[in-house]
């Protein structure tokens, strides 16, 4: 719940007073949301994901649970910052599907190890380094030239 808090763009207040109301109700949204989540990204990363999590993962789980408690709470339908939260909980669901999306969706979350062959995987480094500035014109005479 204080991850929740943390993220959200909503008082503290307004999850204190929904959890006072109704029990339970906010974890859950929390568990129910982070299980379409994972159901979403399953085929593709490697979800359910593992501590610590990706902040892309908490960061929509934060805006959908946020958009929901919003609703939970019943709000002025002209408020224009309701407006706002409401779209980004939906945009949040968006970039799951988009996540999820095997041809365009490259978000840097782990990929499964077993299926999933394409991504954004973090590679070696791909650096070079002699230890004298002028060993390269070496390696290079001695690559064009067969080791003379």
């Amino acid at each position: 719940m204080a991850g929740l808090k943390a993220l959200s763009v909503a008082p503290d207040e307004a999850f204190t007073d929904l959890e006072s109301r109704y029990p339970g109700w906010l974890l859950a949204q929390l568990g129910a949301w982070s299980a379409w989540i994972d159901g979403r990204l399953r085929k593709r990363y490697a979800a359910p994901f593992a501590l610590p999590y990706p902040v892309a993962v908490t960061g929509w789980l934060a805006r959908i649970v946020t958009a929901a408690a919003y609703h939970k709470r019943g709000v002025d339908p002209t408020d224009q910052m309701v407006g706002q939260v409401i779209e980004d909980g939906n945009a949040a669901r968006l970039e799951v599907a988009e996540a999820a999306n095997g041809d365009t969706g490259l978000w840097d979350l782990p990929l499964r190890a077993d299926t999933t062959a394409t991504g954004i995987s973090k590679g070696g480094p791909l650096g070079y380094t002699e230890t004298d500035p002028y060993t390269w014109t070496t390696v290079q005479r001695d690559r064009y030239t067969g080791g003379s």
